[in-house]
């Protein structure tokens, strides 16, 4: 039987693939599906039809599967925020370690690694402290709201339908953040309503509001809530600010972003302070990081410390040894293992990361850690010193070829390779391999809810 767009199947989910759809076959076509498990059974949609698979919606429940779980979240059909509520949170994990043995093995090409299981995270929910809504003038109504498009409008303030960048659910909470970030988002799509503050418009550029990001200090309980507009807005947000100060508490400060570019990212050109200092203050274990409006910081602080213990265990440091942490970011890496080698060096192409870094070693009475600021491709070649131990903590895209053959060639004893991405880290180790041996992979569950995870890889170069 051949496949059509449109057409309506039945299948049974074998198994779940990275990227958080479930896999199913008709008459061995792959089909994937978003918001099943494996052992479902269900009726499906295909809505897009390739030469070698299809993608299909979800539409009946046949047969439930034994790791399928009531989701508590209105929007978690809908919503791309998390893909696995429905998912058995012990079956998650699962799932994760899976993703990395597979990537290994088919795209790494390396086999009979060492993968412990993933390390849990201490919470379910409510664990991120960063989360980003986007404002839209064109809201996505889902299904059980059509019948209230007239009355409530275009107005979004909330998080993306799956696979789409313009289609925004208006929400009245979120999960995943802590109950106070969903006052402040209430508070926040109450204000802009009644005050009629025109939304930034992604399609012709006109318009004012485009993000609300909401941060939250665990180890402090302070927020800090920073709205990006394509303009400076004070007149109109510094109302806003006193409001969110005076009616919701633990806010530490208020920002106004500035992000004139089209591009559609929560990171401001410009700042205007208005209330507060411009920062909070969060810890990793016993050290305190100062974190800034554009400032990258592990989004489960509680997860973030035992990812970086992991570090220190497999880097098994010296006093007398000396460390190169590549992506180094605003220096947590680096002052987390400071008080156990010689020196520390970090390299990033940030430059407000870099001052982070500077401020937070200040903070933390670091003297041993430096950090040079410039693409990795063009300063790696300047170390005049070979590490004990390189910490390698990439973006999700891995290694840019040119920095890898650069770490062959520095060839240091020891390699920590930390990544958010198992393909690009499957990549990255599969050329390591020819030098290094993968001595064993300890996974850290940072994203519940979600099919991420982060991984830690120990290296040792061959004898």
């Amino acid at each position: 039987m051949k496949l059509a767009k449109g057409q309506i199947i039945e299948v049974t989910i074998e198994k779940m693939a990275y990227g958080g759809k479930g896999i199913g076959r008709v008459n061995g076509f792959v089909v994937f599906v978003r918001g099943v498990v494996s052992g479902d059974r269900i009726k499906a949609r295909i809505y897009k039809k390739k030469k070698d698979y299809a993608q299909a919606t979800l539409i009946e429940l046949l047969e439930s599967s034994t790791d399928r779980v009531e989701t508590p979240c209105i929007y978690n059909s809908s919503c791309g925020g998390c893909q696995w509520q429905h998912i058995r949170y012990e079956k998650q994990l699962a799932y994760k370690k899976s993703f990395i043995e597979e990537s290994l093995e088919h795209i790494g090409g390396v086999k009979d690694t060492v993968i412990h299981d993933v390390i849990p995270s201490e919470k379910k929910f409510a664990y991120r402290n960063k989360m980003e809504f986007s404002f839209s003038n064109r809201r996505w109504f889902l299904p059980q709201e059509m019948d209230n498009r007239e009355r409530e409008g275009g107005f979004a303030l909330g998080l993306h339908v799956p696979e789409s960048y313009n289609k925004i659910i208006d929400m009245k909470s979120c999960l995943l953040q802590q109950e106070r970030g969903n006052e402040i988002l209430l508070k926040v799509k109450e204000y802009v309503k009644n005050c009629g503050i025109p939304i930034y418009d992604l399609k012709t550029h006109a318009g004012l509001l485009r993000f609300l990001v909401i941060r939250y200090s665990t180890a402090f309980d302070e927020w800090m809530v920073n709205v990006v507009t394509s303009e400076e807005c004070r007149k109109v947000l510094s109302p806003l600010s006193d409001i969110l100060c005076r009616e919701i508490g633990k806010i530490k400060t208020v920002i106004n972003s500035i992000n004139g570019r089209k591009t559609a990212i929560a990171v401001g050109e410009t700042e205007i302070l208005l209330a507060g200092n411009g920062y909070l203050e969060d810890k990793i274990g016993p050290h305190t990081f100062h974190i800034s409006a554009n400032s990258f910081f592990q989004t489960n602080s509680l997860g973030a410390r035992k990812l970086y213990q992991k570090v220190v265990d497999y880097a098994e440091l010296k006093k007398s040894d000396t460390v190169l942490d590549l992506f180094s970011g605003t220096g947590t890496i680096p002052i987390f293992l400071a008080d156990k080698v010689r020196a520390v060096t970090g390299m990033e192409i940030t430059k407000s990361a870099i001052l982070d870094a500077e401020r937070n070693c200040e903070r933390n009475a670091v003297d041993n850690c430096r950090f040079i600021y410039g693409d990795i491709r063009e300063r790696l070649s300047t170390i005049e010193f070979k590490p004990d131990s390189l910490i390698i903590d990439p973006p999700r895209a891995g290694m840019h070829k040119n920095v890898l053959a650069q770490v062959l060639a520095l060839s240091p004893e020891k390699i920590i390779y930390i990544s958010c991405n198992p393909t690009t880290m499957a990549r990255d180790i599969g050329q390591m391999t020819k030098y290094y041996d993968l001595i064993e992979i300890q996974p850290v569950d940072m994203f519940p809810q979600t099919y991420h995870i982060e991984a830690v890889a120990k290296l040792w170069l061959k004898k």
